[in-house]
């Protein structure tokens, strides 16, 4: 499965505002369906459209600094579930 990043995925919507999307499909060599997904896409999201495979959709009011904060948290949370664990594992190992 191909994946697109933010800008030519709205490159592609903007040139197919221009010459139409069966066009630009077949110039950029994405298909039509996906061509169409991404104008939907804007159509419904507006700016927080595009930005990215698997990830949930920016809402207008989101800023790029709070989706920014927002993936450190779980980062973070991550991050301090594998100490737990690894304390754990060597509190156990002392007792011994």
């Amino acid at each position: 499965m191909n994946r697109y990043d933010k800008a030519f995925k709205e490159e592609a919507v903007r040139l197919s505002d221009e010459i139409g999307s069966k066009k630009a499909a077949e110039q950029l060599g994405v298909s039509y369906h996906t061509l169409q997904e991404w104008r939907k896409r804007r159509t419904l999201h507006g700016d927080g459209a595009h930005i990215g495979s698997g990830r949930a959709y920016a809402s207008a009011d989101k800023t790029a600094r709070e989706i920014e904060l927002e993936k450190e948290i779980v980062e973070l949370r991550r991050a301090n579930e594998i100490l737990k664990d690894a304390l754990g594992f060597f509190a156990k190992d002392r007792k011994r």
